[in-house]
This record gives structure tokens, sequence and C-alpha cells, in this order.
């Protein structure tokens, strides 16, 4: 919307001209959905509590996380409001990857919405049993990966980026479904599951979205991808506003989510962030990097997939409690400690994702 308004107001004033660059649009982007968490949140919050919103804690993890009880939850909703808002007020709509990227984000947001619903409005602790949400999940994922299939107009879309090499990317052609099914949903999940601990999911996928942004950035650039032996994709460059908006919208939820927590993202939030961060990695055509950037996601996955793989083969378990950050709550650390030491990993996990870029 505003680089339309900016176009027709440079056929007056040539200093409107620059609302065109990316680069100025994803800053008013993240300002923007930065603000609108900012002003917003504290309603949201009061209203939340006073509708009764609150976080449901298990009384077979961590006794610390006893006093959580009762905290507001789902207030992942003002990321997502505050991301599309942001998104479609200056983003080049005529993009198809920022529709395809907001379809992800605000369908997972659905599928976390209704999990939420059910477990704190209807009393119900499962709220949307493991078949349910993963259907759900499949419906949304499904239909974008198709469409995206469907829609591409070049087989650099379609390509898979292998790191560190420069001739070794190879055409998926139809197997790109599937990948990229797995690859939505599994980061979904994944995030979902890293959300234990206030802040220790939002600010690594604020980091690792800023990571994918300036991919984004760089692809739909045809000079930074030529020099760095990266596929330029057309319409790539306008991710980075959505990346923009998405760092924004988690920077301003952290305002409240920080330790002690004042309320949490629930299901809303994480299902769609991580959704969110695994489209944007197919669209720039860089989901082997998302791998390495995400990887405590990918670490807290695997811990659950093996904590449940052992128990049920040997009946023991190789963790203290799964994802791994119960298990360190269990071996004693302070919860602000497992937090940071998260972030500074995902920080260096970021870089070493990112210099991929160059080293090939």
């Amino acid at each position: 919307m505003m680089l339309l308004i900016g176009q027709w107001l440079s056929a007056i004033d040539s200093s409107f001209a620059a609302v065109q660059a990316i680069s100025l649009r994803a800053i008013f982007a993240a300002l923007t959905s930065l603000i609108i968490c900012l002003l917003f949140g504290p309603r949201l919050i009061e209203w939340l509590i006073t509708a009764k919103i609150g976080q449901s804690v298990r009384d077979d993890g961590p006794q610390s996380h006893l006093s959580k009880a009762g905290t507001p939850t789902m207030g992942g909703a003002m990321i997502i409001v505050a991301v599309a808002i942001s998104t479609l007020l200056w983003s080049d709509l005529s993009t198809r990857q920022v529709w395809f990227v907001l379809f992800v984000t605000v369908g997972f947001a659905v599928v976390g919405w209704v999990d939420d619903y059910r477990k704190v409005m209807l009393g119900n602790s499962d709220g949307l049993v493991a078949r349910e949400k993963i259907l759900w999940q499949s419906l949304v994922a499904g239909v974008a990966v198709i469409a995206f299939y469907l829609t591409a107009y070049d087989t650099k879309e379609l390509t898979l980026v292998i790191p560190l090499f420069k001739n070794a990317d190879f055409f998926m052609g139809f197997f790109f479904v599937p990948f990229a099914f797995l690859v939505i949903v599994g980061s979904s999940n994944a995030v979902n599951l890293t959300d234990g601990l206030d802040g220790l999911a939002i600010l690594p996928s604020v980091m690792v979205v800023a990571g994918l942004g300036l991919i984004a950035y760089l692809s739909g650039h045809a000079v930074f991808a030529s020099y760095l032996h990266m596929p330029n994709i057309k319409g790539a460059g306008e991710l980075t506003v959505f990346c923009a908006a998405m760092i924004g919208a988690g920077l301003g939820f952290l305002w409240f989510n920080t330790y002690p927590a004042q309320v949490f993202m629930g299901d809303v939030g994480a299902l769609s962030i991580g959704a969110a961060l695994g489209a944007v990695a197919i669209m720039v055509r860089q989901e082997l990097v998302l791998f390495i950037m995400g990887g405590i996601f990918v670490l807290e996955a695997v811990s659950v997939i093996l904590q449940v793989g052992s128990y049920k083969l040997t009946g023991k378990r190789i963790f203290r409690m799964a994802p791994i950050h119960h298990h360190f709550e269990l071996k004693g650390w302070p919860e602000p400690r497992i937090i940071v030491r998260f972030w500074i990993i995902t920080i260096i996990l970021v870089l070493i994702g990112l210099s991929t870029l160059k080293i090939r």
C-alpha cells in the first residue's frame, strides 16, 4: 500500500521515490510492527487477564514452573497481527512470495489459536490431539507448497542449494513438494517445542528471521546473488520486508515476554512463527542454512524424538526431561542462564549459517 502511495507521490516530489527501496521499507516495517506491539500489548495482556486466559502448567515438570500458572497466554496473536498489518502496509503486494508466506503464517496461527482455545477456554489440557494438529498443519502447508510449485516460473525456485559447494545444487522437480512440506511443518513444531521458557523461543526466532531477511535481500539482488553464487530469485527481495516486520513484532513481544514473563505466546504464536521461518527459507532456497541457523530448534526437536524413542525401545530416558531445556532446569540451571546461553548459541549459529553464503 505505502509503495503505491510512494510511487504516486514521487510524480509530485522525487524525494518520495526513496520509498521504493526495499531497505527503507524494511526499516519502516520493523518500526511499524514494533510500535503496534508496544502500544497494544498492554491492552491485550489486560484483556487476557480479564478473560482468565491463563497458562496451565504440568505438575510433573520443573517445580519452578508452578508459579507461572495463570500467566496470560495466546499473546502470540499480537505478533501475527502486527506482522500482517506491517507487511500489507510496506511490501510490494504484487509479489507472490509475500502472499505465500502470509498464508502459511496466518494459517498456522489459526491452527495454534484453536489448539490454545481448547486448552484454555474449554479446559482440555491436550488441546488439539496430535493427529488433528498434524492434519490441519498439513492442509495449510500442503496448499501453500503445491501452489508455489505450480506457479514456479524458474527452475531456480525448485532447486536444492547445498551450502559450501558451488556446483552441487540440483533440481528437485516434484520432490520439492514433500521436501518443502516437511520443512514448514518440521520448523513449526520445532519452534513450538522450544517455547517453554520466558523468551527462549522468540529471540532466537528473531535472530534466525534476521538472517533469512538478509539472505532474501541478497537473493533478490542480481549483482549480490551472482557474486555469492546464490540463486537470483525474482521477488525474493520483498521477503526482506516481511522478515523485518517479524523482527519488530518479535522484539515488541519480547518486551512483555522477557523473564519473568507477563505473557506467553502460546501455540498461536509458536506454530506460526516456526512455519514462517520454514516458508521464508523455502522461498529463498536456503532450507539447509535454516537447519544450521535454527540449530537450537533442531536440538529441542531431536531431544524429544530421542527421548520418546529411547523410552519406547528400552524403557529408559536419555534426558531428565524433554525438550532439552527442561533437562537443564532439572539439573539445577537457573532459567535465565538457560535462556541467555541458548540465545548466545543462536547468534553463533546464525553467523555460521551466513558464512556459508561466502564459503563456496
